[in-house]
């Protein structure tokens, strides 16, 4: 899903394919299908970028770039233990 943070352009933003359709496809309400979201993202070339988004600020809701809340906790939390590694 496509959002803007504070000083980031447009970016990989501007080629996502999520900018064109229902944005409610990527936050269904519990229990509701993400179907068309992941087929959107399946064919997304930014989907990549996206997942690091959604990884960098920690983002806890909705699919980006192509992986759920619970899909990308593993890698959030991988993520935030190489930070702490790294520091």
């Amino acid at each position: 899903m496509v959002v803007s943070a504070p000083g980031t352009g447009g970016g990989w933003r501007a080629q996502a394919l999520c900018r064109r359709v229902d944005p409610e496809w990527f936050f269904p309400p519990r229990g509701g299908s993400l179907r068309e979201a992941r087929q959107v993202c399946g064919r997304c070339p930014v989907r990549a970028e996206c997942l690091r988004y959604a990884l960098d600020y920690s983002i806890r809701h909705g699919l980006w770039g192509g992986l759920s809340e619970r899909e990308r906790g593993p890698l959030r939390r991988a993520v935030a233990t190489q930070r702490r590694a790294a520091a």
